[in-house]
């Protein structure tokens, strides 16, 4: 196996940026009853919003520039080609951190944050950041077999530092980067000095035992999670069962992609942060081998047992509300526990950077 890390750049043909454009502009829109808005789900009228700034507003070659600004690699891990930001920090007693993003964002995720945890004011806790595209997705992508899910993503994340020459390291994530960031810890702990995520997938496991022990919090994060089950689950039930017949109409219409997209970056976003995560998708033909991540996963032999390396939780209003009790079961050593009142919703890094940058350095920097 080839130990190549190879240089990087994002250069997209003009022919493609005219197809993109050319599809827009040919779009079929679907009918909608008047008065439902998103009742039934992402409204036209938000997508037509957002597909015309895309095709007459938004700027791409200025967002490929913003990431061309950082350096970029690709190297191959596990028979799988992996793109990656390996961003270093002027200080020499920068800890070495890894970034891991989730459907449906991006590495676009982080940019926000990358100067404040690279070169923070003195006394503060300095990282040397690599942010990697999860396998499948962006210019990772895409995955060509099966079984690309949170475990071997995280061996190959532990792969991917081993290789950088990183002995001692944390790790951290978001939305499928919560998921596979605690796997890290597990499957390399001689190395991970600390886990930190915006979300702890812990649920009840339906021994009347645990909800004997259900706090008041525990009891309306459950409310949380039951209306997102019963109002926002579509996606994750079909890309667990049948992601292929998705993917014609994301593979093959931009407006569907982005409604599709949509549905679970909402209105609190910003256009343009919308719309470069959409188009990370678009332009390296990745929409359909990102959501195989979630058929992989939900076919996952699961590891036993708890987590040991310490973690911690920065956890923001809107956003899945992470449960004590459950999370203290599936992990032995939580170092902290934030809940925030900034209504961030579930990006965080790119819409509260300043409250997740000094959670970050808090909770590496007691490590």
């Amino acid at each position: 196996m080839s130990e190549e890390i190879t240089p990087f750049r994002i250069d997209i043909p003009q022919a493609v940026l005219d197809d993109l454009h050319h599809r827009l502009d040919a779009t079929r829109w679907p009918d909608q009853i008047p008065d439902t808005d998103w009742d039934y789900g992402v409204p036209v009228a938000y997508v037509q919003r957002l597909a015309e700034h895309w095709r007459h507003g938004y700027d791409w070659r200025g967002w490929e520039a913003r990431l061309n600004a950082h350096p970029q690699f690709t190297t191959e891990i596990d028979g799988q080609n992996v793109h990656f930001l390996p961003v270093r920090s002027p200080r020499e007693d920068a800890l070495p951190l890894l970034l891991t993003h989730g459907w449906p964002g991006s590495v676009v995720e982080f940019l926000d944050v990358i100067g404040p945890l690279t070169d923070p004011p003195a006394g503060q806790q300095a990282f040397h950041l690599v942010i990697p595209s999860l396998p499948g997705f962006g210019f990772s992508g895409p995955t060509r077999e099966r079984g690309w899910n949170r475990f071997r993503t995280a061996k190959a994340w532990a792969e991917l530092m081993r290789r950088l020459g990183y002995d001692r390291y944390g790790t951290a994530g978001n939305d499928a980067g919560s998921m596979v960031a605690p796997e890290q810890g597990r499957i390399d702990p001689e190395h991970v000095v600390g886990v930190h995520v915006t979300q702890i997938y812990s649920f009840p496991s339906g021994d009347p035992a645990e909800f004997e022990k259900i706090t008041p919090e525990d009891q309306e994060a459950l409310k949380v999670l039951a209306w997102f089950r019963d109002n926002k689950m579509s996606f994750n039930i079909l890309h667990s069962q049948q992601p292929q017949t998705l993917s014609y109409a994301i593979t093959d219409s931009p407006a569907g992609l982005l409604g599709w997209h949509a549905q679970l970056m909402g209105e609190d976003l910003d256009p343009d942060f919308v719309l470069t995560n959409v188009m990370l998708y678009w332009l390296t033909g990745t929409a359909t081998s990102a959501t195989r991540f979630y058929y992989e996963d939900a076919r996952a032999e699961a590891p036993v047992g708890p987590t040991t390396v310490p973690i911690g939780l920065a956890m923001f209003k809107g956003d899945f509300v992470s449960m004590r009790t459950f999370a203290g079961r599936d992990h032995t050593d939580i170092r902290s526990w934030h809940s925030y009142d900034e209504p961030a919703g579930h990006y965080a890094a790119h819409l509260a950077p300043e409250v997740l940058v000094q959670d970050l350095r808090d909770f590496f920097a007691g490590l």
